[in-house]
């Protein structure tokens, strides 16, 4: 079976790229499959271990350069038994909505900015660009199933497109639970926070993701504040406002007790120097981090617009609030910092172990088995 999967860009820090390089993992070692990436450019080592087909068309503006990638990649389309893409490409067979909808992106964005930057966004070219592409793409024919990573964002595509629900597959992330393991608390805990300048029995949040707003840091930031146990925040990712992040920390009083890493290409290091995760994301279908958290023994602090709420119980696994409920997010926080971190984190680790590469290699093997 000939199967190509679509990504335009792949970064080793991406979530989204994460889950193609392991699925790319897991499936590699089914003989049956002959699999290739179609992709504008890769980043890192890994592409001499892959057959890619680079699609990068020298095109100027965002519209005409998504349009332009999503031409090219359509003219090898007809090469494969299977076109997976992680994009919104009309004509693909299987689509993996791993980006979530876009307008419930937008309408979660809308709720922190003013009414001329709401009309503006709505506004945009490139945002109706998308909306209408997503529209195309489930309207087209050629379209067989459906990838969901969470039951929130199988529930949106069903309220927004009417996709039929036989379309729809819910097939969870995997995580690799040899290398995310508790076992990196002994390896790096001791380390990395006397490098960090972090007290070895200081409560510490961890936040991982590129993108601050949508992930929610600055929630992150204003949950650590005010908090009788002075908990430290680690912030592993990049964006170009970093700078707004320092003085919203420097304005809250909690600047010595936030550390930007920056992007890190392994973040094994950080699960094991924290005790909870901590990712008030504005919206997010499923990050890749919770599951990598809690399989390294970390429980989680979340929002109600991320998929990943699915996997905590409250006060079992950690805490759901909404994203922009500053309060509620202090108050999980506090909470987390009483109870004691091992009990989330033990039970975090349990609820993730079968969610590993081999469940989600054959989750994928099913549905490709039904489509041929």
């Amino acid at each position: 079976m000939k199967l190509a999967i679509v990504r335009q860009k792949y970064r080793p820090d991406g979530g989204a790229e994460r889950f193609v390089s392991r699925a790319l993992d897991a499936l590699s070692n089914h003989r049956s499959l002959d699999v290739s990436v179609i992709t504008r450019s890769w980043e890192g080592a890994e592409q001499a271990n892959r057959n890619v087909i680079i699609c990068n068309p020298r095109i100027t503006g965002r519209v005409q350069r998504e349009s332009a990638f999503a031409q090219a990649a359509q003219q090898h389309f007809a090469a494969f038994d299977l076109v997976q893409s992680h994009e919104r490409i009309p004509g693909c067979h299987i689509y993996r909505a791993g980006d979530g909808v876009h307008q419930s992106w937008l309408t979660q964005r809308s709720r922190i900015l003013n009414p001329l930057q709401r009309r503006l966004l709505w506004w945009s070219g490139f945002h109706r660009y998308v909306m209408a592409q997503e529209q195309a793409m489930y309207q087209h024919p050629s379209l067989k199933a459906v990838i969901c990573n969470s039951q929130m964002v199988a529930d949106e595509i069903r309220h927004y497109f009417g996709v039929p629900a036989g379309k729809i597959h819910l097939i969870y992330n995997g995580v690799n639970t040899d290398t995310f393991t508790p076992d990196l608390r002994v390896a790096y805990r001791h380390a990395l926070r006397q490098q960090l300048g972090i007290p070895h029995n200081a409560p510490v949040m961890l936040f991982v993701g590129s993108g601050f707003e949508r992930k929610g840091l600055a929630g992150a930031i204003h949950a650590i504040s005010g908090v009788p146990q002075h908990p430290h925040l680690i912030v592993v990712g990049k964006d170009k406002h970093s700078r707004h992040y320092q003085r919203l920390a420097r304005r809250l009083d909690v600047d010595s007790r936030v550390h930007f890493v920056g992007m890190q290409s392994d973040t094994r290091p950080y699960y094991g120097a924290a005790d909870m995760l901590l990712l008030p994301t504005l919206y997010d279908p499923f990050p890749n981090v919770v599951l990598e958290a809690m399989a390294s023994g970390l429980g989680v602090i979340t929002s109600q617009q991320c998929g990943g709420k699915e996997f905590i119980q409250p006060d079992l696994h950690g805490f759901v609030c909404d994203s922009l409920d500053y309060d509620g997010l202090r108050q999980s926080v506090r909470q987390a910092c009483e109870g004691g971190f091992d009990e989330y984190g033990e039970q975090a680790r349990a609820k993730v172990e079968r969610y590993d590469l081999r469940f989600l290699s054959d989750n994928m093997l099913k549905l490709y088995e039904q489509l041929i």
